[in-house]
């Protein structure tokens, strides 16, 4: 069964939404390498549609290990709204998300990645389908109410993992319960 990593940036006052108004000066040479490793341990991308229209306008067009990376994978974006999606490799999900999700972790491959914290993440998290959270605290008070954790199920977690980056991020890997004893420690 395929374990699904959810990978997020997040400030330290807990601001996860729209990191490139603030995360961008910490994307350094540590950053993409981890991104685009974390990318090469996955055969396919969960994208919510905000996620989606995020990165779908940024990535094509770039090169180097991360950019080759993001628009090489088969991305899954998740949307009852979006009419089709341009960006190389991506497919539209409807319908139920979780009979989607669990279809899909059962299908064996490669991990599947989400990057970011929204709808879709709140929703697997719901149905204990979220295997690993990796977060990456970033050095900064965004303080702007740009969305946080503040809407999630109370989800007891394990510290798998910590590093800090020489940028000063400092990056937290935990296993969520539902992920049982067969979950990779190391993200």
């Amino acid at each position: 069964m395929r374990t699904i990593i959810e990978s997020t940036l997040i400030s330290a006052d807990g601001v996860v939404n729209d990191p490139g108004s603030w995360a961008l000066p910490y994307f350094d040479e540590e950053f993409t390498e981890e991104a685009a490793a974390l990318l090469g341990g996955a055969d396919a991308m969960l994208l919510g549609r905000g996620t989606y229209d995020d990165l779908s306008w940024r990535w094509p067009g770039q090169t180097g290990p991360f950019a080759d990376a993001v628009n090489g994978i088969r991305k899954y974006v998740f949307s009852s709204t979006l009419d089709q999606a341009d960006w190389n490799n991506s497919v539209i999900v409807r319908g139920d998300v979780v009979k989607e999700v669990t279809r899909l972790k059962e299908e064996g491959g490669k991990d599947l990645v989400l990057f970011g914290h929204g709808r879709l993440s709140h929703t697997l998290l719901e149905h204990g389908l979220l295997d690993v959270l990796r977060l990456a605290v970033h050095p900064l008070l965004v303080g702007a109410p740009l969305g946080s954790f503040t809407e999630n199920p109370r989800t007891p977690l394990e510290l798998q993992s910590s590093h800090a980056r020489g940028s000063g991020v400092v990056v937290l890997t935990y296993r969520t319960r539902a992920a049982g004893p067969d979950a990779p420690a190391e993200a």
